[in-house]
């Protein structure tokens, strides 16, 4: 069975937002505050599907810098009490006290266990130039209960993010060889210790913790914690030849909770409660006879004897929907190609990307953009002001306010990769130590358990 919904490029046709993230429902926002029509598609069964798995982590950000303006319009006109802007919520939080309440306030705007499978323009694939200007989207949709639809669409914001296609254990971007085989010994997010079901799978077991963003300093001081069992061995895994700035800006760290985890971590392997083990590629998984597994990198060293792997290695856009749709994309990051160079991480941290908005988020095919996390491509450096702002600027040039569009002003806290990752045992209140410095370097050996 088919639906297909609206077939002309008037002012009914709706502007579709796919995905129910925080930039997305921030992106509705903005279109019922401009008097557009948007549908928003979320493939969950709930809003915030991405942030709920990983509901246990803190964040790094307060309640001020995690609400959009215009969801808070939205929000307040309804009744809704804000949190304490001073204080950090889990994701389960954020999902809770504000997605959930957002997504009521749109009402049947937003539909939930329906995933895109397909964007075009109507009636013609990507080598068709006649027309192309002026014929409406064709947005393909799978209902959770296996109803295909089509839906015509104005303009479409793409909001799905990244959480769904986590980058490999592989060294050169590619599963290592093995690596599927593996599967049932390797996860790909960070695990929630207090869930009992979870924890009993790495205690007192050898894991190895591959990565080095703050999801893997999260992991780190969750396995070494000592609310967890002390026999469980942890071996830090690293691509990069040294330890260097991985723990952040500590007390200087202009945001206080990514400071203090970094400090947790740095305690961690400085305590000697985490063996690190550095310049290593992975190129094999090899399972044993025992049922464990041993990583070989690049270079043939081995991490032997390890009975569960974290991969922590950041995320990928998953652009195989969009075949139909003319990008314009960097080459190394993936990233539309006016962005890329404002968020190259090799340049940047999140807090010294420059404002950015619908002229830098633009592709060939007008009236498509790629917001939020996905925006990014491959880049870590990603805050919610951003996508905020963002949203912002892509729904005035939708709206044809131009002068809006191209206003964009964002202040952001300094230094570090920024993901939503933060302490999950401690309180939701942190205290700011000032302003932002240069983290300290420091190097440490791999320890005695790789084997040449």
């Amino acid at each position: 069975m088919t639906v297909d919904e609206g077939t002309s490029m008037d002012s009914e046709v709706p502007v579709v937002v796919v995905g129910a993230g925080p930039v997305g429902l921030a992106a509705a926002a903005h279109l019922v505050e401009r008097d557009l029509d948007p549908v928003v598609l979320e493939a969950g069964d709930q809003v915030g599907a991405a942030i709920r798995q990983w509901r246990h982590v803190r964040l790094f950000s307060p309640w001020s810098e995690l609400i959009d303006d215009a969801a808070a319009r939205l929000l307040e006109s309804a009744g809704w009490d804000r949190p304490d802007p001073a204080s950090y919520p889990t994701g389960e939080e954020w999902a809770d006290r504000y997605l959930e309440p957002l997504a009521k306030a749109l009402g049947e705007r937003v539909r939930l266990g329906t995933r895109v499978v397909g964007v075009a323009r109507r009636g013609r694939d990507r080598i068709i130039d006649a027309g192309r200007g002026t014929e409406p989207f064709t947005v393909h949709t799978l209902g959770a209960d296996g109803i295909e639809g089509r839906i015509t669409a104005r303009a479409v914001i793409d909001a799905s993010g990244t959480w769904g296609t986590p980058n490999p254990l592989g060294g050169d971007g590619i599963p290592a060889i093995g690596e599927h085989a593996a599967a049932t010994r390797i996860t790909y997010r960070v695990p929630d210790l207090a869930d009992e079901r979870v924890a009993s799978r790495y205690r007192g077991r050898h894991v190895a913790v591959v990565g080095s963003g703050h999801s893997a300093l999260t992991a780190l001081v969750a396995l070494t914690g000592p609310s967890f069992d002390s026999s469980t061995r942890v071996t830090w895994v690293l691509r990069r030849g040294r330890v260097g700035n991985v723990f952040g800006g500590g007390q200087a760290d202009a945001l206080a909770a990514r400071g203090a985890l970094g400090r947790r971590a740095r305690a961690a392997v400085e305590d000697g409660h985490v063996d690190v083990v550095t310049g290593f590629r992975t190129a094999a998984v090899q399972v044993k006879d025992d049922d464990t597994v041993a990583l070989v990198s690049e270079d043939g060293r081995r991490v032997e004897d390890v009975d569960e792997v974290v991969v922590l290695t950041g995320f990928r856009p998953d652009l195989s929907w969009l075949s139909e749709i003319r990008l314009d994309l960097d080459a190394s990051l993936q990233a539309p190609v006016a962005l890329a160079p404002l968020i190259d991480p090799n340049v940047h941290s999140c807090g010294s990307v420059p404002p950015h908005g619908a002229a830098e988020l633009a592709h060939p095919e007008r009236g498509f953009y790629l917001v939020g996390m996905k925006s990014y491509g491959r880049a870590p450096t990603f805050l919610a002001l951003t996508g905020y702002e963002q949203v912002r600027s892509v729904v005035a040039e939708i709206a044809g306010d131009r002068e809006a569009a191209a206003r964009v002003d964002l202040q952001l806290p300094e230094t570090g990769v920024c993901g939503g990752s933060g302490l999950f045992d401690e309180s939701g209140q942190a205290q700011s130590d000032g302003c932002c410095a240069a983290p300290q370097v420091i190097t440490l050996t791999a320890p005695s358990l790789i084997s040449p």
